[in-house]
């Protein structure tokens, strides 16, 4: 039998990106790109809703990576992703508690989800393995492999947000589920501030003590550090190049007949700022009649977690908003806002992005938001658009030369359209190669690299 090399990384997540589905992009391409370089395993939820005596634990191989993928019930589903992860914590961690709900059989039946990967996990381990687990999902996840036993080197990164203490204890299990975290070697966040909250929190509430950018919670030190998240940007110009020439993207382009086009792509959910950014577009044109026929917003919003009440609301509402600016507004040749609820391929979004003049990113809170660095990778040198960026994204921090708004400012963000949409060449220029500069060296490549050093370390 062979035995698989030393250093082995593991990563956890709670889906799996398999061999036969070809994402493009984010984490799937940094995880198949780290395990192809080192060898491992990677482990989550395979996406089944079985009942009890028909879990199973799928195993399948590809090259040097193992895939292995377990089932939940149907229950384990309602309690640990619908209930706890995404209508307790998620609305917690963008800043939004008084969209939170809790309850306790929910928490029971997250934590009850984190020990059974931990229990089908722990097996499959060796101790010199490097475990990487990702994101609000599996919070509990490392504390509960130390309990198996497990002494390998447990990462931990959170993609999302993380609010300050002062809003963590909203959550009445707040203590029992951060706490958790100081089983890990090393957590990382976006940007300093997470980090700063994080820090804060174990010191100020759970009694930790510090120790350089680290926590000493009993006996365990576990280092907090700030890895912001990126894309391949060479590949996402390379994608836009490609795809100038597609039909699709000759068709869209088209279809302007001349106009500008300000775009918008966000999976469909409260913490992007969708329903404040349709608003912001229609008041743009009642005060900017100039503009009128001029411009054409088109608003990719993916359905998510449908199974929620909450999204099916929003999605509603966006459909009555952007029905009302269109009714008000349209020409027989012109609809104002092109609303479109479906996915594309990541070569087509690239090939959008190079034609837009302008993109809208602007969430309540996002804990990076890949879609602003995206948009900058796709845009042509020669004549680039303008990036209006809310100041609640991660990207912010690392993006200062966007137009940077406040989502809960109207009139600002009608001033950030405005200021996109009549922005000298030259300046546009001078911003769009400051921020690709950027994102060309802090790639995707350089922030894997640079979590899995410090795990290593």
């Amino acid at each position: 039998m062979n035995r698989p090399a030393a250093n082995r990384l593991v990563v956890v997540s709670n889906r799996v990106a398999q061999p036969r589905e070809m994402r493009a992009g984010g984490l799937a391409a940094a995880m198949r790109a780290a395990l192809k370089e080192h060898g491992g395993l990677w482990f989550g939820w395979s996406g089944k809703r079985v009942a009890p005596n028909e879990r199973a634990l799928h195993r399948e191989r590809a090259g040097n990576i193992d895939y292995a993928l377990l089932d939940l019930t149907r229950e384990e589903f309602e309690t640990y992703y619908i209930g706890f992860a995404n209508r307790t914590l998620w609305p917690l961690l963008h800043f939004q508690p008084t969209m939170m709900q809790y309850g306790r059989a929910q928490y029971a039946g997250y934590r009850e989800v984190n020990k059974l990967f931990a229990e089908r996990l722990a097996p499959l381990l060796r101790e010199d393995d490097r475990v990487w687990i990702h994101d609000y999902h599996l919070i509990p996840l490392a504390s509960e492999l130390r309990a198996l036993g497990i002494g390998a080197r447990i990462g931990f990164f959170l993609h999302i947000p993380l609010p300050p203490p002062e809003l963590l204890i909203n959550l009445p299990c707040h203590a029992d589920l951060i706490a958790t975290l100081g089983a890990c070697d090393l957590v990382g966040v976006q940007n300093r501030g997470d980090a700063r909250a994080l820090t804060h929190y174990f010191t100020g509430t759970l009694g930790a003590k510090r120790s350089g950018d680290a926590v000493l919670l009993g006996e365990r030190r576990t280092r907090i550090a700030a890895f912001p998240i990126s894309i391949d940007a060479t590949a996402v110009a390379r994608q836009s190049k490609a795809a100038a020439t597609s039909s699709t993207i000759r068709n869209l382009h088209a279809s302007l007949s001349g106009r500008a086009l300000a775009i918008g792509v966000d999976r469909l959910d409260y913490s992007k700022g969708l329903p404040r950014r349709f608003e912001a577009f229609g008041r743009f044109l009642a005060e900017h009649p100039e503009w009128r026929s001029r411009v054409s917003f088109l608003q990719i919003a993916p359905p998510s977690r449908e199974e929620v009440p909450e999204y099916r609301e929003l999605r509603s509402k966006l459909e009555r908003s952007a029905g009302a600016t269109n009714g008000r507004y349209a020409e027989p040749d012109w609809v104002p806002i092109r609303y479109v609820n479906r996915s594309f391929a990541q070569r087509t979004l690239a090939g959008f992005y190079r034609i837009a003049d302008l993109a809208l990113v602007t969430p309540l809170r996002d804990g990076m938001n890949l879609v602003a660095k995206e948009f900058v990778a796709a845009q042509p040198a020669d004549d680039p658009g303008a990036l209006v960026l809310s100041r609640f994204a991660g990207a912010a921090g690392e993006l200062p030369q966007a137009i940077l708004v406040n989502p809960y400012d109207p009139e600002g963000l009608v001033e950030g359209i405005e200021q996109g949409l009549t922005m000298p060449l030259e300046e546009r220029r001078e911003r769009w190669a400051a921020m690709f500069e950027y994102i060309s060296k802090h790639d995707i490549g350089a922030w894997r690299c640079a979590f899995l050093e410090a795990l290593g370390s």
